[in-house]
């Protein structure tokens, strides 16, 4: 897990449209950079000011997440309740503590394969792969006692709601494998309250869609991780990729995806893509990641437990 995700694989077959008397309806598109990528916006709107207008919003709700759940600014409020660790259960935001239950769930779900509390591994990780050496040994035992599940308490809706346990100083969270899928989901459900329903959003290896472009029955995209060529017709839906495709290193002639596996403290090298279709993109983001580390056969059985999931994985030279 971290938060250098690689960059889309997934290819937008993007419909070219203009304003029609029927639908009267014309697409608009935007770009910034947001937890670290490019955060594309497209939109169907009545007129440019009423999309300018839903695009400013969408972008204002992303930045607000990032100020909340990015590890690399100290002053976020993870990195807040970072600096807690190891005392008393903390109130966090209702952002905060929504992400970091679906955190817990999969974690549960996944035996581990997905853990928000990687931290101090892929801050080893990170470190490794700017070095070109592998972490020492006894730092990865060091990290390895700050990191697991079960070391952060996400109490229930009747035991203080809202509060989170970190139970041992020096723990670190981090949310590169959910917090860009949490952040397309509520940039759509944005635009959703500004009136504009045919919307779809792309950050890094994430995209979610809302209403069908006019005229059309689903948002076409080409899933490349897929064994064959496929293409897939998408509305109120998400889909995400993970892998090492792109962000990769060779360290004594072996090849360590980006991705850190929690069991190990180092990057994967079980050279896999993993493309992933479910109803939002938090499930789609996290769930890539979790089968990204279980493997194929461990993941594809995790993602059956799933209502609404279909998953596509591509072996290296598949």
């Amino acid at each position: 897990m971290s938060v250098g995700l690689m960059r889309i694989t997934i290819i937008l077959l993007w419909v070219t449209c203009c304003a029609t008397p029927a639908a009267a309806q014309t697409r608009f598109e935007y770009s910034e950079i947001a937890m670290g990528v490019c955060a594309r916006i497209v939109l169907y709107a009545s007129d440019r000011a009423s999309a300018d207008s839903a695009a400013l919003d969408a972008y204002k709700r992303i930045a607000q997440l990032e100020d909340i759940m990015s590890d690399y600014r100290p002053g976020s409020e993870l990195m807040r309740l970072c600096k807690k660790a190891g005392g008393p259960p903390v109130q966090v935001s209702p952002d905060l503590y929504y992400v970091l239950d679906k955190c817990q769930e999969l974690a549960r779900r996944s035996d581990g394969g997905f853990d928000c509390t990687v931290g101090p591994l892929v801050k080893l990780w990170r470190a490794a792969r700017k070095s070109g050496t592998l972490p020492d040994s006894s730092d990865l035992e060091d990290a390895r006692k700050l990191t697991g599940w079960r070391l952060m308490r996400v109490p229930a809706a009747c035991d203080k709601p809202g509060f989170v346990q970190l139970m041992r100083t020096g723990m670190l969270l981090d949310l590169g494998g959910i917090a860009k899928g949490y952040a397309c989901d509520e940039a759509l459900k944005t635009l959703r309250s500004r009136g504009i329903k045919s919307a779809l959003i792309e950050m890094g290896g994430d995209i979610a869609v809302g209403d069908p472009p006019p005229g059309k029955n689903g948002w076409q995209i080409d899933v490349a991780n897929a064994p064959s060529p496929k293409t897939v017709s998408l509305k109120n839906a998400a889909i995400s990729s993970s892998g090492d495709v792109e962000q990769y290193i060779e360290i004594d002639g072996k090849r360590y995806s980006h991705i850190v596996n929690p069991k190990t403290g180092l990057g994967l090298t079980d050279r896999i893509a993993v493309t992933v279709v479910a109803p939002n993109a938090t499930t789609s983001d996290s769930l890539s990641t979790a089968i990204s580390v279980l493997g194929e056969t461990r993941g594809k059985t995790l993602a059956n437990t799933f209502a609404g999931v279909w998953v596509y994985v591509r072996r290296a030279g598949g």
